[in-house]
């Protein structure tokens, strides 16, 4: 296995070392911006940035503010923190890369090619704006529900539960035509969309969500990143968001009584 070096902030900036090639924010959604203004003093504005968050809202961001290339990745691989400084590879994915503009191709190419060799199987890609959308809508059909309902993943296909999954679909399979983003697997419309997040409610179903971990933990949830897009998206195509702004402030609501 290759092993990739790592840098801290405190190092970046005690040591004049070679630029890096590539800069990994690995922040929840909400601390993206925040982390990388720590660093932007001490890295070239030339350097390139991987985003790894939830959601569309550091991405956006920081592909308009930052004047170097910005890639974003979405991944399956699994891993959870074990304290401050333990990481436990949990589950073996792949990991897709792309630029929003389509203007760094070889760039993705060549970081791909880096993390398939350190045994992180990645692809590059042309779509990344598409699966990036894509994980957004099947995220905010799970994420706040089970958040809220305090259960796992597998649990919202009982008849306590499925009608709200089909109620979040309903407003993101609408939102998503409106963005242009295709339905999965070439299915069509708000049924494709269903059969995605039934797919992959079935594959996690003993997964406990991350806005789950966090809620227990009292941690602020990346709500604002997932729910956050699809209701100013709703905004703009004047299409209907109840159920959507309603989980919104539910979990707002929850995250205020901590």
């Amino acid at each position: 296995m290759q092993v990739l070096n790592m840098l801290t902030a405190a190092q970046l900036a005690s040591e004049t070392p070679n630029p890096p090639a590539f800069v990994h924010i690995t922040t929840k959604a909400m601390a993206a911006e925040a982390a990388l203004e720590s660093l932007a003093s001490v890295i070239p504005s030339t350097t390139p940035l991987v985003l790894w968050q939830n959601g569309f809202l550091a991405q956006p961001r920081i592909s308009q503010a930052w004047p170097g290339p910005v890639l974003c990745a979405t991944t399956t691989e699994g891993a959870y923190l074990t304290g401050d400084d333990g990481v436990v590879h949990a589950g073996r994915g792949h990991t897709f890369i792309g630029d929003l503009s389509n203007q760094h191709g070889e760039l993705a190419e060549t970081l791909a090619q880096t993390l398939t060799q350190a045994e992180l199987p990645a692809t590059a890609v042309s779509d990344i704006r598409q699966r990036l959308w894509q994980k957004l809508a099947v995220n905010a059909a799970i994420n706040p529900l089970v958040a809220l309902n305090g259960v796992r993943n597998g649990e919202l296909r009982t008849a306590a539960h499925s009608p709200h999954v089909q109620s979040v679909v309903k407003e993101v399979a609408a939102i998503m035509l409106a963005e242009g983003i295709q339905p999965p697997n070439g299915g069509q419309g708000e049924q494709a969309w269903l059969a995605l997040v039934w797919q992959v409610i079935a594959s996690t179903a003993n997964n406990k969500a991350s806005m789950l971990q966090d809620v227990e933990a009292k941690r602020p949830t990346e709500r604002g990143a997932i729910l956050g897009p699809l209701i100013e998206s709703a905004q703009r195509h004047k299409l209907p968001y109840g159920v959507l702004q309603a989980l919104d402030t539910a979990i707002a609501a929850l995250e205020a009584g901590y």
